[in-house]
């Protein structure tokens, strides 16, 4: 096990930079995460100081500058050119631009896409194809997946469908916390020619990763989910000799064409929350980065995992696979309701979690540890469960 990932003083000590709001245990930290109390204060103190200064600021100093070194930081986060990346809200921003203005298509290609890919990237795709008169190819997965499934439904996707172009792709499935082999997915597309669009909304901070060695040149991030970043921060990442095969937004002109800015919509943005990320990043890397994160809430993950996996009634959907998970797994109350189960899990045992659908195995639970969250408080997760499931 990863040093300190079981040691529960120091993570109490790291659960007291957080201000929480008494109320039920938080089990849906996959929303979005907290940010720090310091992180908060410094974010107040920018929201006041642009309020004062507003463009004389902003346009003397930040627009000339200070934004290039915040992007050059976080470029330095994923070992990557800042040249290839460009702020955006949120990853769903990103993602549907890298949709919307890829050109490497024509009338009768096919893309592809899976059950559980992000709904809002389900509908980009469907979008995509409508206005482009393609067709789209949807693909479901078995649950739990293993390794040679997810390989074998990819696999068998692109020899059946030959006119396959493009493929969004997630690298953690906000349903389940199914950890794709995203590398060995991304060589088998292409082996048949296919471009792969990322989504690593929940990977970013959670899990160690080096784009390059994925293979992935087009992808989007938040990073208010797991670096403790204020909201309406993400980014878009597109490899510096793939530029040209997305175009500039609805003819974004602010930027030139060789700018990878101009791939997404120019709009005033949050400056106090950009002002906010080297702080944001330095935490990040102070607290041992996605290695160490990651370890923590596998942690937590694997204490309930492996208490209620044996339960007559419980049906866990995520691999025990350490390829193939995270913090965050899903699972089901056999033949019930899961949003009554849901709903008795707040009333009765003061625990928050929320279902998700959208997939072909139907409506789960999904549970998602954060920093703030003990092993005393999976304990109450092990014996709700494990009494809900005898009723």
């Amino acid at each position: 096990m990863p040093r300190n990932a079981d040691n529960e003083p120091h993570w109490r000590a790291i659960a007291e930079r957080f201000d929480l709001e008494p109320g039920p245990i938080n089990l849906e930290n996959g929303y979005f995460g907290r940010m720090s109390r310091a992180v908060q204060a410094q974010y107040l103190e920018h929201i006041s100081y642009i309020n004062r200064s507003n463009s004389v600021y902003v346009r003397q100093r930040f627009e000339q500058g200070e934004n290039i070194q915040i992007r050059r930081q976080l470029a330095e986060l994923i070992d990557v050119d800042p040249q290839a990346l460009a702020f955006t809200r949120n990853a769903t921003e990103a993602l549907q631009s890298l949709i919307r203005n890829y050109n490497r298509l024509q009338p009768g290609d096919q893309v592809l896409i899976s059950d559980l890919e992000y709904d809002t990237v389900k509908g980009a795709m469907r979008w995509l194809a409508s206005v482009r008169g393609m067709e789209v190819i949807e693909v479901s997965h078995v649950h739990p997946a293993s390794f040679d499934s997810l390989m074998q439904t990819y696999r068998d996707a692109f020899v059946q469908y030959p006119r396959i172009k493009l493929m969004a792709l997630t690298h953690v499935t906000h349903r389940t916390g199914l950890v794709m082999p995203v590398a060995a997915i991304a060589g088998a597309a292409r082996e048949h020619a296919i471009d792969v669009i990322l989504d690593g909304a929940h990977a970013l901070g959670q899990i160690e990763f080096n784009l390059a060695e994925l293979g992935i040149q087009f992808a989007g991030f938040n990073l208010h989910k797991w670096i403790g970043a204020p909201l309406t921060l993400g980014f878009m990442y597109i490899a510096p000799e793939r530029l040209a095969d997305i175009d500039p937004d609805m003819g974004e002109f602010h930027y030139p064409a060789t700018d990878v800015r101009a791939r997404t919509s120019y709009s005033t943005p949050n400056f106090p929350a950009l002002m906010t990320l080297p702080l944001v990043l330095e935490e990040h890397r102070q607290l041992g980065g996605a290695a160490t994160k990651g370890a923590r809430v596998n942690y937590l993950r694997d204490l309930w995992v492996s208490q209620v996996r044996p339960l007559p009634g419980i049906e866990v959907l995520t691999s025990d696979d350490p390829r193939l998970y995270c913090g965050i797994t899903a699972f089901k109350f056999i033949g019930r309701d899961q949003q009554v189960m849901v709903d008795r899990l707040l009333k009765e045992h003061d625990l928050f979690a929320t279902t998700r659908t959208g997939a072909a195995f139907g409506t789960c639970i999904r549970v998602t540890p954060g920093l703030v969250t003990s092993a005393a408080d999976i304990g109450v997760l092990v014996n709700a469960i494990t009494e809900l499931d005898k009723d």
